[in-house]
């Protein structure tokens, strides 16, 4: 890929309100970046969003970026590149670009997520480092999200033959400061990633955003211990979405932290003891050709911009939109359906809303309100 084309695509995901999605349809309508990039401006302004012309993320922005992760020792990877993980390219919220630290190499490996508790009992984290370890020789990389208990273990059980730790903030934000030297051998001999721009800290919000990539880099997730609120069935929720393999660690139905786990297994999840039960299920699955099918709209989501004049029109449609989305992801084919309007007028109010930071598109062409609180 031409450096311009890779600064075209970095400026458009670090513009402010355009989301995974948004980039894939821009990228699709305009075919590349640049492309996609110079009409922008006139696309929000025929759109009456002029005061967000200027939000666009500037060339030096992004420079900047690129030059101070580089001093970190790592990389930004946009998708398109080489070294953009082939897994996630099955995904339609894949991210627009990664930053890398690390060896990118291990991304296009086969790999498996274990997850788990924050706040582990001794022997599930000390069985969560050894199933790791396992899994490892069997030539899978372990995913994980770097946090304290069950991440960490089973990122330091793989260490010697490839973890990856995907971060829910900047590539320079470790968190938590416990697992610092953790942080520090994984950048030398395994992998971290984000999509999180540089200096972005690990707030709530970002860690369901972070767990989509867990369960969409891996063949499937294993919950190693969990209670029901635990974030680590938020990744086996998602990875389930996905077609991916949903694989629970049965526990002492007295203890809360199974709870999660025996509930996962008591929805369908596989009941896995080792890593040879772990490998049996996952061994058949394909990277390049993946099992499932991924959900196809009925209809085209391109964006297609409508004249200036019609908006009263939109302004309309967006007040629709608006009442019938919730706090729960609609596909937007539904809402097409309920709502009587063009698609072109509904994608253009959804791209407004999205834009404005009131909604959110999210896997399988869906979309859903943003509440309130957690807006920048």
């Amino acid at each position: 890929m031409k450096y311009e084309e890779k600064l075209a695509r970095l400026r458009m995901i670090r513009t402010k309100s355009i989301g995974s999605m948004t980039f894939s349809n821009l990228l699709r309508q305009y075919g590349s970046g640049l492309a996609a990039l110079d009409a922008l401006p006139d696309l929000m302004a025929r759109s009456g969003m002029n005061k967000l012309i200027s939000l666009i993320a500037s060339k030096k922005s992004v420079e900047n970026e690129m030059e101070k992760v580089e001093n970190l020792g790592g990389k930004i990877v946009v998708r398109g590149e080489p070294d953009y993980p082939a897994p996630l390219m099955n995904f339609d919220d894949a991210p627009g670009c990664l930053t890398m630290l690390g060896h990118p190499h291990l991304g296009h490996q086969k790999s498996v997520a274990v997850v788990g508790s924050r706040n582990a009992s001794f022997n599930s984290i000390a069985f969560a480092e050894k199933l790791a370890e396992d899994l490892s020789q069997h030539g899978y990389a372990v995913v994980s999200g770097l946090a304290r208990g069950i991440d960490g273990a089973a990122h330091r059980g793989a260490l010697k033959h490839g973890t990856i730790g995907v971060l829910a903030g900047g590539i320079d934000q470790i968190y938590p400061r416990e697992n610092e030297k953790l942080y520090r051998f994984m950048s030398d001999q395994g992998l971290i990633v984000t999509e999180m721009p540089l200096g972005t800290p690990a707030t709530a919000r970002l860690f369901p955003i972070r767990n989509r990539i867990i369960a969409s880099l891996s063949l499937g997730t294993v919950v190693v211990e969990a209670s029901l609120n635990s974030g680590s069935l938020i990744t086996a929720r998602d990875a389930a979405e996905r077609g991916r393999e949903v694989m629970a660690i049965p526990g002492n139905p007295m203890d809360s932290r199974s709870v999660g786990c025996n509930s996962l297994i008591k929805d369908g999840a596989h009941l896995v003891r080792d890593a040879y039960d772990i490998v049996n299920i996952v061994k058949e699955t394909d990277l390049e050709m993946p099992s499932f099918k991924m959900r196809t709209p009925a209809r085209q989501t391109e964006i297609t911009f409508v004249d200036k004049s019609m908006a009263k029109e939109i302004k309309c449609a967006k007040t629709i939109m608006e009442d019938l989305l919730s706090f729960d992801a609609t596909e937007v084919d539904e809402l097409i359906r309920r709502c009587h309007l063009s698609a072109s007028m509904v994608n253009i109010a959804l791209l407004e809303l999205e834009l404005s930071g009131k909604i959110v598109r999210v896997f399988g062409n869906r979309v859903m309100k943003v509440y309130s609180s957690l807006k920048d």
